[in-house]
């Protein structure tokens, strides 16, 4: 890789990071991303916050291969002792808000398109999609664009992982649960408790254990994550109200765990979406082989990303580490955005010439 390659990728990272991008507040990091790539005589698209392209010899008869990631980013918690917008520089790091999740994949990403941009007679197809609200899995990211993109045949998503390659990723399903009773005086034999009326399908989403077990993902998790009841000391309490957070694998639907509670508990549930779908990609599909070929380490991951919302086979694969993801004094080592350039190069090279 040439050394202006990375001197160029780290300064426009350090642009992105004085940039506030809160979800949904990301119009002048996608004014900042489609301006760069318009200097690169780029044939650029924007939707909402959301910016594309596609290589300069793209050919329909070939199949495609989006590089995905997002440039939102959540809100620096109280725990900064750095401005959260300063891209500072010290000791091989680069501090600031978003610098490594996802700012390092995202700009690796960029300059790997670059690299391939005007290559012809390639065997496939690039497009470039640099996307808002992943932070919150909202409406307004990849899920806009997808209907405008050329057809995709599969994807990469840009997250921190260190460089493995996660070949599956759970699903997420919220539920908002209430359970019934009776309003009455506590001092007197009256009303039916709601948190009693709860407590068996509390106890029942603690101790369930579905019964298929994912070879990468392991087991559903569910845990109960909040919970209210009651107004006054002395009033039983007509309705107790909670949450679940339900953690997918991928040998399960989301419609199917959905079914499975309701067929257990006798509280309402209603699910927030079913739009953060569990992922997997079969060993025999080409980006599969060529991670394993390559001696990438391959995972299932917990945590989810844009990869639930891309209706294609995906991997996950980036520089930085998911664990400093939302930290306080967030930042990405300058190495490893070199190793995400010359990863991610490799695996479009071995992929172009996989038999």
């Amino acid at each position: 890789m040439k050394e202006d390659t990375l001197t160029s990728a780290i300064k426009l990272l350090k642009q992105l990071i004085t940039i506030p991008s809160f979800s949904k507040e990301e119009a002048q990091t996608a004014e900042l991303l489609y301006d760069f790539l318009k200097s690169q005589n780029i044939d650029v698209h924007r939707k909402g916050n959301n910016v594309w392209a596609s290589n300069q010899f793209f050919n329909q008869q070939k199949p495609t291969l989006i590089l995905n990631s997002h440039h939102d980013t959540v809100k620096p918690n109280a725990g900064y002792t750095r401005n959260p917008f300063e891209a500072s520089e010290e000791d091989g790091k680069i501090f600031g808000l978003g610098s490594n999740d996802a700012g390092a994949s995202l700009v690796s990403l960029i300059f790997t398109f670059l690299h391939f941009y005007k290559e012809e007679n390639l065997s496939w197809n690039f497009v470039l999609a640099l996307t808002a609200e992943e932070e919150i899995s909202g409406k307004g990211g990849i899920e806009l664009i997808w209907n405008d993109l050329p057809t995709i045949d599969c994807a990469i998503v840009g997250e921190p992982t260190s460089m493995q390659v996660a070949i599956a990723e759970k699903g997420l399903l919220v539920l908002d649960c209430k359970a019934k009773g009776k309003a009455g005086h506590a001092a007197r034999e009256e009303g039916v408790n709601a948190i009693y009326q709860a407590l068996p399908d509390l106890q029942w989403f603690q101790q369930f254990q579905f019964q298929k077990i994912s070879k990468t993902l392991g087991k559903v998790k569910m845990s109960v994550t909040s919970i209210h009841a009651g107004q006054a000391h002395n009033q039983v309490p007509p309705e107790c109200n909670f949450i679940v957070d339900i953690r997918v694998t991928d040998v399960y639907t989301l419609e199917e765990v959905l079914a499975i509670i309701k067929d257990h508990v006798s509280c309402e549930v209603v699910p927030r979406s079913i739009r953060v779908r569990p992922s997997s990609i079969a060993a025999t599909h080409p980006l599969f082989q060529v991670a394993s070929k390559l001696g990438y380490p391959l995972y299932g991951s917990p945590t989810t990303s844009d990869q639930a919302l891309i209706p294609v086979p995906s991997i996950k694969i980036g520089p930085g580490d998911s664990s400093r993801s939302h930290s306080a004094d967030e930042f990405i080592f300058v190495d490893e955005i070199k190793k995400g350039i010359e990863g991610y190069t490799q695996l479009i090279e071995a992929l172009l010439h996989l038999k």
